[in-house]
Order: structure tokens, then sequence, then C-alpha cells
């Protein structure tokens, strides 16, 4: 049976006991793909709006994370061996979400998942062309990867900088964001056709683990380290390369974003070996949305954080 924690991210996640987040955004709407995988906790600190993307599954099309779950696709996979489709928002939905703040008078940022994955980033450029006053800003980057820079934008925003500035710095320092993941089978990738069935078998028949990671320069995928061994072992090895082969760390915050777990103690194993390498002073744990997830498959891990 599959650990799901969709409904309990908070519970994961550091108290905030800091001073009260200040914010001055009266006219900048920040504003993001549901795919920048934020628990409800972070949209409400940081006063982020989310625009879910359809998943089609057995017919049905369900908004993602909204009413349907990534469990609720594997578990689809498993009985009916089927898988769901993912779409693209597409201009019209983004321009009807951006209008009403439009004709209020206010500025939107808008973060997308990666170009070079979805066409949603170009579907919004076209929405802002004809309503103005949207910015949009292809993160390079998908999961929390994405966001990211969603709160960077909000720390921005938050000082009272204006839509058009806080676009250009943070197309800056898309290349500050390192967003790589395990995946624990390639079955799903084979089954969305995203690899072949002889790669899918070879990898599971040598219990290859392969790490997937985020070229921040164009936000594209590519296969990073290869490894091998119980899933446990792995993640180790995983975080302890990761960490320590990316630079000078920006120590602010951390995510630990996952698919659905058939063991929910990886996510203490991973936050625990994070910090005996390095001293983030915040370790956030998010749930990927499904349409992340589905492509990825359960037992799905990642850290994803910036470098200075």
């Amino acid at each position: 049976m599959l650990y799901n924690e969709e409904n309990k991210n908070d519970m994961e996640n550091p108290p905030d006991t800091g001073e009260k987040w200040e914010k001055d955004m009266s006219n900048v709407i920040l504003s993001a793909d549901s795919t920048c995988d934020l628990t409800p906790e972070l949209r409400e600190r940081y006063q982020v709006s989310c625009y879910p993307y359809h998943i089609i599954l057995d017919g049905q099309d369900y908004l993602d994370n909204v009413t349907i779950t990534s469990g609720e696709i594997f578990q689809a996979y498993y009985d009916k061996k089927i898988l769901p489709q993912t779409s693209a928002i597409n201009h019209f939905e983004y321009a009807n979400y951006f209008r009403e703040w439009v004709d209020a008078g206010k500025e939107v940022v808008h973060l997308n998942l990666g170009g070079a994955l979805s066409a949603s980033y170009k579907n919004c450029c076209t929405a802002a062309q004809e309503l103005g006053h949207i910015y949009p800003i292809d993160s390079y980057s998908l999961s929390t990867g994405t966001g990211l820079l969603v709160i960077k934008a909000a720390e921005m925003a938050a000082e009272g900088m204006g839509a058009a500035e806080i676009q250009q710095r943070i197309e800056a320092m898309r290349g500050k964001v390192h967003a790589s993941f395990i995946l624990d089978t390639l079955k799903f990738m084979h089954a969305g056709g995203r690899c072949s069935g002889v790669t899918a078998f070879s990898a599971n028949m040598l219990n290859i683990k392969p790490c997937i990671v985020v070229d921040n320069k164009s936000g594209g995928m590519d296969v990073g380290k290869k490894y091998r061994g119980k899933l446990q072992k792995v993640l180790l090895r995983y975080v302890e390369d990761t960490l320590k082969n990316a630079g000078d760390l920006d120590l602010s915050r951390i995510f630990i974003t996952y698919s659905s777990l058939d063991d929910p103690g990886y996510v203490d194993l991973v936050r625990e070996a994070i910090l005996a390498i390095a001293p983030f002073q915040e370790v956030h744990v998010t749930t990927a949305s499904s349409t992340i997830a589905c492509h990825c498959g359960p037992n799905t891990l990642g850290i994803l954080f910036m470098t200075k």
C-alpha cells in the first residue's frame, strides 16, 4: 500500500517562528502554475495564487491536486494499467484567470513550469500580450525548483519592487536553482513513452536508480549519476553527492519533494542527511503535484535548493 501525504505537508515543515511576514504587495499579484508544489501553508505565507494543470484519466478531466492526487493516479495504473495525459494550460484559461486582477489595476508576476517541458509558458506569454500588465517567467525548472523562485519573487514584492523588475531579477537567478530527483523505477516513464522498454527492463533488473537533473540553463532534463542498490542507501549517496558538488549553497531553505512513498521514513532519513552536511535554516517537505508525479512514479524523491 502506498504511503500518501498530500494532506499532511504542513506537519512535516518547521513552524514559522520568525517575525510575522511583512507584506507590501498591494499592486503586485504573485502567481504560479500548480506544478510549483508549494504547500498550502507556504502559498498563504507568501500570498501566492496557483492555477492547476488538467489531468485526463480514463476519459475524465481532473484538476491537478484539486480533484485528483498522485496516489489515485498510481492506483489507477496498478488496477487498470492506464496512465493519465497531462494538458498544458491554454492562453484562454490564463487570460480569464488574470483578467480580474488586470481590470482592478494590478500587475501579475506568474512563474511557469519550464518552457522546455510544457507549452504553458508560451501560452501564458500569449495571454500577457493580450491583456498587458502580466509578467510571465519561464522558471527553467519544475516542482519546488520553481517554488524556490516563487519565494524569491515574494520577498522582492514585499520590499515594494515592481513587477517588471521582479521579472528581470528572477530571470537572472534561474541558473542558481538546483533541481534533481531519484527515480525508484522507470516503469512509469516507460508506460508514458518516455523511455524504451529495454531501458526500463534493464534498469529494473540491475536495480539501477537514475538521478534526473534539471538543466537550469534551459529547463530540460538530463540523466545524471546512476545509482545501484536499495533506495535507502541510494538516497543517502544522492544527497551527499548533490550538496557537496553544488558549490556555494544558499542556506536559507531547501525542499524535499516526493511522490507517494512506500516508507515515510525516507523523508526523515533525507532530512537528517541534509542537515548533517549543511545547516539550512528551513527544510520544507512537500509532495509533488499530480502532473509531476504521474511521469515519475511512486517513491520518487528529490532535493531542490539554490546556490549563491
